[in-house]
C-alpha cells in the first residue's frame, strides 16, 4: 500500500478544519435562535429558558466581535506576540476584511435569523458557494471542472432539503428577510475569497485579530459608542451566552476556516462548510426535539456527497501556507 503524499495530508487537514468550523457555526446558530426567542414561544423540549430580553441583532453582532477580539488579542499577547506586527500598507486591506469579511457576515446572518429563522438563514447564507465558484473561476484562475459545479449544486440542494425548503414547510420568508439572507451569502463569500487572497500573506491568527479589531471599531462607530453593548452584557446570562458565541462560533471556526484556506481552494472550503445545516439539524433533533424527515435526511446525504465530490483533485493547487 502506498503512503499518502504530503499534499493529500495537507488537503485532509484543510477539510478537517472546515468541518470543525461547521460544527462550531452550527452551535452558534442554535444559540442565536435561543437568544432571539421570546418566552411565550418556547416548547417543552427546550432545555434552557430564553433570556426574556430583546436582543438587537446589531448589538449582538457588535458584542460578538468585541468579545472575540479580546479573546484573540489576549491569546496573541500571551502566546504569539510574533504574529502581531504587520506593515502599515496592509492595514487598509485588514480593515476591509474586518468590516465586510467579519462584521457584516455576523450582522447579516443574525438579522436574517431575527426576520426569518435559523433554517432560512442557513439556506440563504449557503448560496455563498455559488458566488465563490463564479468569482474563483472568472477572477482567481481556478480551473472549472465538472466536479466543482456539480458539488455546488448538490450542496445547495442538500441545504434546501435539510432546512425544509422542499416539502417540509420549514421556511419563514419575507421580502426583507430574503434581502438580508442574500446579503449574508455575499458577505460569507467575500470572507472566503478575501481569506483565500490573504492566505499566503498573513497567518490566520494575525488576519483574525486585525479583522476583529476593525470589526469592533466599525460597530463602535455604528452604535455611537460601547453603551449598547455594555448594557446588553450587564445581564450575566447574556454575557455567558455571547461569550460562548464569541469563542465557539467566532474565534475557533473563523480561525479554523482561515487556516483551511491555506490548504484547500476557497470553492472547496465553502462547499464543505455547507455541512453546517446537517450538524445543526441533527443537534436540533436531540436538543430541541425537532425531528428529521426523510427529505431532510436525503438532504444531509446530498451535502455529504457534495463534500466528498469537492475533494477530487481538480483545480489549482493551494498556495504555500504561512506558519502560525
Amino acid at each position: 500500500m502506498t503512503a499518502r503524499s504530503p499534499g493529500s495530508g495537507r488537503r485532509a487537514e484543510g477539510y478537517a478544519l472546515v468541518l470543525l468550523a461547521a460544527v462550531c457555526w452550527a452551535t452558534g446558530g442554535l444559540t442565536a435562535k435561543w437568544l432571539f426567542t421570546q418566552p411565550g414561544a418556547v416548547t417543552e423540549q427546550w432545555p434552557f429558558p430564553p433570556l426574556g430580553i430583546d436582543v438587537d441583532p446589531l448589538v449582538l453582532s457588535a458584542a460578538r466581535a468585541m468579545l472575540s477580539f479580546v479573546m484573540v488579542a489576549a491569546y496573541l499577547v500571551l502566546r504569539r506576540r510574533d504574529l502581531i506586527p504587520v506593515r502599515a500598507r496592509d492595514l487598509p486591506f485588514l480593515a476591509v476584511f474586518g468590516v465586510f469579511g467579519l462584521a457584516l457576515v455576523h450582522f447579516t446572518y443574525f438579522k436574517t435569523i431575527s426576520l426569518t429563522g435559523v433554517a432560512t438563514a442557513i439556506l440563504l447564507e449557503y448560496l455563498a458557494p455559488v458566488i465563490v465558484l463564479i468569482v474563483s473561476v472568472m477572477m482567481l484562475g481556478e480551473r472549472l471542472t465538472w466536479s466543482l459545479p456539480v458539488a455546488v449544486v448538490l450542496s445547495v440542494g442538500g441545504c434546501a432539503l435539510m432546512v425544509g425548503a422542499v416539502g417540509g414547510g420549514g421556511l419563514a420568508i419575507s421580502t426583507e428577510g430574503l434581502a438580508w439572507g442574500l446579503a449574508s451569502a455575499v458577505m460569507f463569500a467575500s470572507y472566503a475569497l478575501m481569506g483565500r487572497y490573504a492566505a499566503h500573506r498573513f497567518a490566520p491568527w494575525t488576519l483574525l485579530a486585525y479583522g476583529l479589531a476593525a470589526a469592533s471599531l466599525f460597530w463602535l462607530v455604528v452604535l455611537g459608542g460601547p453603551g449598547p453593548v455594555v448594557e446588553l452584557l450587564k445581564d450575566a446570562r447574556a454575557l455567558a451566552a455571547i461569550s460562548m458565541v464569541a469563542l465557539v462560533s467566532t474565534v475557533i471556526p473563523f480561525a479554523a476556516f482561515l487556516k483551511a484556506l491555506h490548504l484547500i481552494e476557497a470553492t472547496k472550503a465553502s462547499i464543505t462548510s455547507t455541512f453546517e445545516p446537517v450538524l445543526a439539524g441533527v443537534t436540533a433533533w436531540f436538543v430541541f426535539g425537532e425531528h428529521l424527515t426523510g427529505l431532510q435526511i436525503a438532504g444531509g446525504a446530498l451535502v455529504i456527497g457534495a463534500v466528498l465530490l469537492a475533494q477530487m483533485r481538480t483545480g489549482t493547487a493551494p498556495e504555500a501556507p504561512v506558519t502560525g
